[in-house]
């Protein structure tokens, strides 16, 4: 599989991140932890204590907002430092490894990159605007690398085999840098009501995406969080917020059920296909298949220059299309 792909991924929603807690996570092929400085500042560092590789978030705690390891009492500060190595004639000059970090939108962030970040993760108001209901909030794991869980926005064909619709979409996607934007519209029928909706896709990076549908009878806001967990295995966290009827706010939670049955067993079915499938570096696509290719293009930004990327080519080298029939 090819290397990490550069960016921000959120590694946890905020309310999972209390203070006084060192939390145990495992992203990017790397065991890590989380926890709050004294200001409440969120950190995720690397895990194991370099002074004798014990592992901070199995017994570790915060000590005046810094983890403390289990083994022998080290502790560090939330930019990684080592603040007190007891026993020690001065303090050791080691640091936890870690990631910049970004808290907004009810999420933390962690950025993955040799560089200082370049562009930041837009705010998502839904996460805290009253007109929506709290999130579903539904979290699965794969055996597939995150770009094909983020191509799975721009396959057409499968949103009539898998989620129900009469025919593909009619997609346009939109590369600005760091970010795209996808807009288009579909149509099926839920139980007894059909739903014909737009939607708007929005890409902040290889990690992060916010897609916004809207219609008559039901309107919501998918965030979709796709993060590598090793080389074998990608997370996709959704979380859906759902606009509260305005004049029935009451009818939210029905909403929520709806969606919780109709919704949630596609994406397990689309779970079990990435399971099993393979990438194609050159697939064969059809003449309305363009969304694959065109984002392939875009995501190999994300990719160290000279690393070899989805489309067969290597990072900052001039495109080569997919092969298509036409």
């Amino acid at each position: 599989m090819p290397p990490v792909p550069y960016g921000w991924y959120a590694v946890l929603r905020s309310r999972e991140l209390r203070p006084g807690r060192v939390v145990s996570l495992h992203y990017f092929g790397r065991a890590l932890i989380a926890f709050r400085d004294a200001s409440g500042r969120a950190a995720v560092r690397d895990a194991h204590c370099p002074h004798y590789g014990a592992h901070l978030g199995a017994g570790g705690k915060i000590v005046d907002g810094t983890v403390e390891c289990p083994f022998h009492g080290w502790r560090f500060d939330a930019d990684g430092a080592c603040t007190l190595a007891p026993f020690a004639p001065r303090t050791p000059k080691v640091a936890l490894g870690g990631f910049p970090v970004r808290e907004h939108s009810g999420l933390i962030f962690a950025h993955v990159g040799p560089d200082d970040p370049a562009w930041e993760v837009p705010e998502i108001p839904e996460a805290t605007s009253r007109a929506f209901a709290r999130p579903i909030d539904d979290v699965c794991r794969s055996r597939i690398h995150i770009q094909e869980m983020r191509e799975n926005i721009v396959d057409e064909s499968h949103f009539h085999f898998i989620h129900g619709q009469s025919e593909p979409p009619v997609q346009d996607l939109r590369p600005d840098g760091p970010f795209a934007e996808v807009r288009g519209h579909f149509h099926r029928r839920v139980l007894a009501w059909d739903i014909n909706n737009t939607f708007d896709v929005f890409m902040y990076g290889p990690g992060v995406m916010v897609v916004r549908v809207e219609g008559p009878i039901l309107s919501l806001t998918a965030v979709a969080l796709t993060t590598p967990v090793d080389e074998r295995t990608s997370e996709m966290r959704m979380l859906y917020y759902i606009r509260k009827p305005t004049r029935m706010p009451f009818l939210a939670p029905l909403f929520k059920l709806v969606f919780r049955a109709e919704a949630l067993g596609e994406v397990r079915d689309e779970v079990r296909i990435w399971d099993h499938k393979v990438h194609l570096v050159r697939p064969v696509l059809l003449p309305h298949e363009k969304g694959i290719r065109a984002l392939r293009r875009w995501y190999a930004q994300f990719y160290p220059d000279g690393a070899e990327t989805f489309d067969g080519a290597a990072a900052g080298s001039p495109d080569r299309d997919s092969c298509a029939i036409g």
